[in-house]
Order: C-alpha cells, then sequence, then structure tokens
C-alpha cells in the first residue's frame, strides 16, 4: 500500500522501479516452483530481489560514494538473483 501523499525522491529511479519490477517478477517466477523449495530457493530468491531495491532506496540521498557502495550491494544482489535462477533451472 502507497500513501499516495508521502512522495521519497528515489521513487522517481529507473533503477528503483525496474528493482520493484524485477521483485514481481521473482515472486511470480517462484510460485511455479515445486513445494519443496517454496521455503528454501524460492525464499533466498525473494531476500535477494527485494535486497535490490532496499539498496538502492537507502543509499539515494547520501554522498555519492555512499550511494555507489549501495548500488555495489545491490548488483552482489543481482548476482545471487542469477545464481537462484540458475539452480532452479538445473533442478527443473
Amino acid at each position: 500500500m502507497k500513501n499516495k501523499n508521502v512522495h521519497f525522491s528515489f521513487e522517481d529511479l529507473k533503477v528503483y522501479q525496474k528493482a520493484l519490477d524485477f521483485v514481481d517478477v521473482v515472486y511470480d517466477l517462484t510460485h511455479t516452483f515445486p513445494k519443496h523449495e517454496q521455503y528454501n530457493l524460492s525464499s533466498q530468491f525473494h531476500r535477494a530481489a527485494v535486497s535490490i531495491a532496499l539498496n538502492v532506496a537507502e543509499g539515494h540521498g547520501d554522498s555519492n560514494a555512499q550511494f555507489n557502495r549501495f548500488l555495489q550491494i545491490a548488483k552482489n544482489s543481482v548476482n545471487e538473483c542469477v545464481v537462484c535462477n540458475t539452480i532452479a533451472f538445473r533442478r527443473g
């Protein structure tokens, strides 16, 4: 639920908007995983995807160096999502 009267500047960032879109994709994808993966790989995939958006938001507004640090953390979460996707693909 978004309060329409409150707006944060990071919400205008394209990278933040794309990160939220990616979270939607991950949740839709993991919904199709077998039951035995619902609490393991799915959970890890969700946390990594959400971490991308959280780090973009958390770092925005700080100094450029700090923002770059948070973007690097977000990039690491992207890498984690790639591995989750690869494992899911390999496991069928």
